[in-house]
């Protein structure tokens, strides 16, 4: 019997033995058919790539000039317009529309036409620059209407930005403080709801009484409520 046995387990190992190599050897041939396939994948995009260098052989050089660094900031563009600072000219124009509306500027401006009104009327002929019909004058004056309207509505546009702004700030606010009330009210709810089921001052007193009172009726009535018990 140990003899049968000993034959039983060498047979199994063999048999183990055997899987393992046909597992290795399968293994292997899959490592080689992968390793082949690789290669052929490489040999084919080497010729395309040998195909493409030669096709494009006359133009790579011109490519790589064209072609743009991501990691370097675009060179500023060349235009024929003035540069200027958007954020300075708003200022400016936001401070000659304050000027312009107040009464200051309105008395300056009165003054200055009355004068120069006074001086083509009265003074000699070779002194007076802009004589009756007054066309000088006339012409300065559209001019700063033309200048004032334009800087007047940037001002107004920045003072909209401004406001919209400053509205959707105060939305958010009130948004928020809207959920704090809520979240307050129903915390507020719920300790009422608590303090319902709390006992008080006023029914532990109470409580006592009775107790106090059915302890008298005890002492007072013994046998009655012995007799009743029974």
């Amino acid at each position: 019997m140990a003899a049968e046995r000993g034959r039983f387990d060498r047979g199994r190992g063999e048999q183990a033995r055997e899987r393992r190599r046909e597992q290795i050897r399968e293994r292997r041939e899959q490592a080689r058919t992968q390793a082949r396939e690789h290669g052929l994948a490489a040999d084919a995009a080497e010729r395309s790539g040998e195909r493409s260098a030669k096709s494009s052989s006359t133009g790579s050089s011109a490519l790589t000039r064209s072609r743009v660094r991501l990691d370097q900031p675009r060179a500023p563009r060349r235009s024929l317009l003035p540069e200027y600072d958007p954020e300075a000219f708003g200022r400016l124009s936001e401070r000659v529309a304050r000027f312009l509306g107040t009464g200051r500027f309105i008395v300056w401006m009165t003054l200055v036409i009355i004068v120069w009104v006074l001086w083509n009327i009265f003074a000699p002929d070779e002194l007076r620059f802009d004589p009756y019909p007054f066309i000088f004058l006339t012409l300065m004056l559209s001019l700063q209407a033309s200048y004032a309207a334009p800087l007047i509505l940037l001002a107004q546009n920045r003072q909209d930005d401004r406001d919209r702004v400053t509205h959707e700030q105060d939305r958010k606010q009130n948004e928020r403080s809207i959920a704090d009330t809520e979240y307050l009210t129903r915390e507020i709810a719920a300790l009422r709801m608590g303090l319902g089921e709390v006992a008080t001052r006023d029914w532990i007193r109470s409580e006592f009484q009775d107790l106090i009172k059915e302890m008298d009726e005890r002492r007072l009535f013994p046998a009655e409520r012995d007799e009743g018990d029974r």
